[in-house]
């Protein structure tokens, strides 16, 4: 006997299923849900919890009215044991009795064959071709019998096509289904699979191509970032502007001490700087160009229970039922939780010549499959990705975004280890700017704190999300020539000096004294990253420049560098102390401005 549980949870795959987020949203907002306003895009929304709360919130009827009211993806199909979608018309009937029946004619036609098929094709985590499975089944040695089984599977509804490729198509068991499918073949259900908890939404039938599905996704965002700079103009422009001649890092990091305490304030700055740094402007002397841009790859990594999540996440998307408006750029994040590296390499291309940011929950995850770290190398150098399998070639093409990444390691009382099991992942972190995250009693109480005055709403987070976003946004389509304000606001590049330099080669001296080794446990590369870091947290300053660039914020300069000296700490397994580091450097350069003096 079904349960009201497994009723729920067929709900919220089918809502998943059949909407995007933003439709999602539109639903929650017809059903006058909290935290659902009118006007407002759905892109960064928690999916899965706003599903729950929409089919939790419904009746039967009033989910048919919604699916008569709000018509899903014309593509879409759902035979599941509660309700069936089919033509983009949803009916609240079971369709289990109906593929169970087509499942005893199979078995009666096809016998063992099929017996064979599902057993493997169940087994295999992703989607599956028929070279596949012809290794997994080596007495089924006839192409033509293979191919009898799973065209019969697929006209019964049993499986579809996931995905097509240069040359090859990949089928996979409707997921509503597997339960069904297991108990009638035989095979013994899952705990995982007992009822559905995730699904993903299926690409189109027309050739089911995810590429192609990406790109719309990519023209709904650019229409979402399109939307919200045409919001700002013609009603908060001059409120932005007001607040962008007082706006800096100092200013930003005041704001998130007020809400975080001083520990984890800096992650969150970390996260908002990066979305600075999304708009890849160029850094620039008095000379010329340096080949340095402002965009970088962030990794915030460490022990479970953190804030790593949140910082990176829910400070960017928001998270309305913790209270978090979103502070990132509207359309240039893309979550990227529950897909595959392989999925990401291949929607990747979508992304071709646009600066993006890829928020990646669970990095760890995807260094389970094999081969992945030469391309996610490539894509975090910006460089050109041509991915290869058995099956199929995915590009070239030249990936202009970045990532933004979270990931558990075990920490110890000096440094950490990583849980990736791939000896390659240094080569990833190397490319990447790392923030240790440790559980410091210290942490524990901030975060408990900061929880607790959310929730208590004693602090105005919402007006300065909005203020910290419009400026984000109007920065970031200023510097990235966007047509709405390319007349208004020019792009300027930021300016740095011999000063620069000069800082970081002191941080370099005073670091390379505390380490007693000739090998040295991190790369230049570090380097390079402080400085686009600075630069990035300058970007603040785009209102306040008179000029036609914008200088280095001595401030920035002096976050970024102790970043550096922290991040050396780290990687060196902490045999030195940061604050000795930079004690040493203001004493060198207190007495490098007296010698000057003199």
């Amino acid at each position: 006997m079904a349960t009201p549980n497994e009723k729920l949870l067929e709900r919220i795959a089918l809502l998943k299923k059949s909407y995007d987020r933003n439709g999602i949203y539109r639903i929650g907002v017809q059903l006058n849900l909290p935290d659902f306003k009118p006007g407002k895009s759905g892109w960064s929304i928690d999916e899965q919890e706003s599903a729950r709360r929409i089919a939790a919130a419904v009746s039967d009827e009033a989910l048919f009215e919604i699916f008569r009211s709000l018509p899903p993806y014309a593509w879409t199909s759902f035979y599941g044991r509660f309700y069936t979608l089919e033509g983009g018309k949803l009916s609240l009937t079971s369709s289990w009795d109906l593929i169970k029946s087509r499942l005893m004619e199979l078995r009666q036609r096809e016998g063992e064959n099929l017996q064979k098929v599902v057993e493997a094709l169940l087994e295999l985590s992703e989607g599956w071709t028929e070279e596949e499975l012809s290794r997994r089944i080596p007495k089924l040695k006839d192409r033509e019998e293979l191919e009898d089984v799973v065209q019969s599977l697929e006209k019964s509804k049993v499986i579809q096509v996931s995905y097509i490729g240069r040359g090859y198509r990949e089928w996979s068991v409707r997921e509503e289904l597997i339960p069904l499918v297991r108990s009638e073949l035989g095979g013994k259900v899952r705990p995982s699979e007992a009822s559905i908890g995730k699904v993903e939404s299926l690409v189109a039938p027309q050739e089911l191509d995810i590429l192609g599905e990406e790109m719309k996704q990519v023209q709904q965002m650019n229409g979402e970032l399109g939307a919200y700079v045409q919001d700002v103009l013609k009603n908060r422009f001059s409120e932005a502007v007001s607040f962008g001649r007082k706006m800096s890092v100092s200013h930003l990091s005041s704001y998130l001490l007020g809400i975080f305490g001083p520990v984890l304030y800096f992650d969150s700055l970390l996260a908002v700087s990066q979305q600075y740094g999304l708009a890849d402007a160029e850094i620039v002397h008095s000379q010329g160009k340096t080949g340095l841009r402002t965009g970088f790859n962030l990794a915030l990594f460490g022990e479970p229970g953190t804030g790593k999540s949140f910082s990176s996440r829910d400070m960017i998307l928001g998270r309305p039922e913790s209270r978090i408006p979103p502070h990132g750029v509207p359309g240039r994040n893309r979550y990227c939780g529950g897909i595959t590296p392989a999925r990401f390499i291949r929607i990747g291309q979508a992304y071709e010549g646009l600066s993006f940011n890829f928020i990646v929950p669970e990095f760890n995850d995807w260094f389970k499959y094999k081969g992945m770290v030469e391309p996610l190398k490539l894509a975090m150098e910006r460089a050109v990705i041509k991915y290869e399998t058995a099956r199929e070639v995915i590009g070239p093409y030249r990936f202009g975004s970045y990532l933004s990444v979270n990931y558990n390691t075990a920490v110890y009382g000096r440094g950490y280890d990583v849980t990736v099991s791939d000896p390659n992942f240094a080569a990833i972190e190397d490319r990447m700017l790392c923030r240790l995250h440790r559980l410091t009693k210290e942490r524990f109480v901030e975060i408990a704190k900061s929880q607790m005055k959310l929730a208590l709403g004693e602090i105005d987070i919402d007006k300065g999300a909005r203020l910290v976003r419009d400026h984000a946004t109007l920065v970031y389509a200023a510097q990235t020539g966007h047509g709405l304000v390319k007349d208004r606001l020019p792009k300027k590049p930021v300016m740095i000096t011999k000063d620069v330099f000069l800082r970081i080669e002191r941080a370099r001296e005073a670091i390379l004294s505390e380490i007693r080794v000739d090998a040295v446990p991190f790369s230049a590369r570090l380097e390079d990253r402080a400085i686009r870091l600075a630069a990035a947290m300058s970007m603040m300053d785009y209102f306040q420049s008179r000029e036609n660039y914008i200088r280095m914020n001595p401030e920035a300069l002096a976050l970024a560098t102790r970043f550096y000296v922290e991040e050396a700490s780290v990687r060196s397994k902490e045999v030195f102390n940061p604050e000795d580091v930079m004690k040493r450097m203001e004493t060198s350069t207190a007495t490098s401005q007296s010698n000057a003096a003199s």
